[in-house]
């Protein structure tokens, strides 16, 4: 098992700045993040995620994530569908405001006292998501709840440790494509994996192949009827990342 970050949850604001509302969303999310809930949540960047930002996007398969939306276009919750799955829970600023009986915020760079009221309400309506989704166990593998009935007859798992997140926007999780049957395949944790087998001795050979290919198979879904071909794509990328380090120190 390899250090991955421990259960977060993402958020994925709306980038919209034609409304008042997608200003809201912007520092509300920033507010759960550095004040509300600073240790449990991270920011995937919208635009970065849609311009193909594979350690984002393997972020939102991999766990819960938020979409906060200024309108009732869902642009951040139908991008994190479209790219990764449908988010664990959404919201929506103009249905909370509605639904709260506030004002309607008003300017775009700098918000009124409305707006601040509403940066407020949906911050705190987003931290208490938070909490409800930390309180549910995740699958990292199937980027799915897990039934109660599947948490009371599974073993109790070890605890993780928390390690640093790759990306720049603080969210990424490691990935790297490689080519498997003429299709190029993108897997989550790779690096991660291959840094551990090296660091525990495991060397590029026969006994190594299948020990890589059940590590990766706890991280990413394997085809049925594909793991030979994994397995042997594994190994070889194994044997190329090696040699590399060889090389290079």
């Amino acid at each position: 098992m390899v250090d991955l970050p421990k259960k977060k949850v993402g958020i994925v604001a709306c980038s919209g700045e034609e409304l008042a509302e997608g200003t809201v969303t912007r520092l509300a999310a920033l507010k759960v993040l550095e004040q509300l809930r600073p240790e449990d949540t991270v920011t995937i960047c919208l635009p970065l995620f849609l311009a193909g930002g594979e350690g984002d996007r393997a972020f939102a398969r991999f766990y819960p994530t938020i979409a906060v939306d200024g309108c009732e276009l869902r642009c951040a919750a139908r991008a994190t569908e479209m790219y990764s799955g449908k988010p664990a829970a959404s919201l929506v600023v103009s249905e909370l405001l509605a639904e709260q009986g506030l004002d309607k915020p008003q300017g775009r760079r700098r918000l009124d006292a409305a707006g601040k009221a509403a940066v407020d309400a949906t911050a705190g309506r987003m931290a208490e998501m938070v909490d409800e989704l930390l309180d549910k166990p995740w699958s990292r593998r199937s980027g799915q709840f897990i039934s109660l009935d599947a948490v009371s007859s599974a073993p109790a798992a070890e605890p993780q440790q928390a390690v640093e997140a790759t990306c720049s926007c603080g969210s990424g999780i490691p990935v790297l494509k490689v080519m498997i049957e003429g299709q190029s395949v993108t897997l989550v944790a790779l690096p991660l994996i291959f840094d551990s087998f090296r660091e525990q001795g495991k060397l590029p050979e026969g006994g190594t192949r299948r020990e890589l290919l059940d590590t990766v198979k706890l991280y990413n879904p394997i085809p049925a009827g594909s793991e030979e071909a994994y397995a042997e794509t594994l190994l070889r990328e194994y044997t190329a990342y090696c040699a590399e380090k060889v090389v290079t120190k």
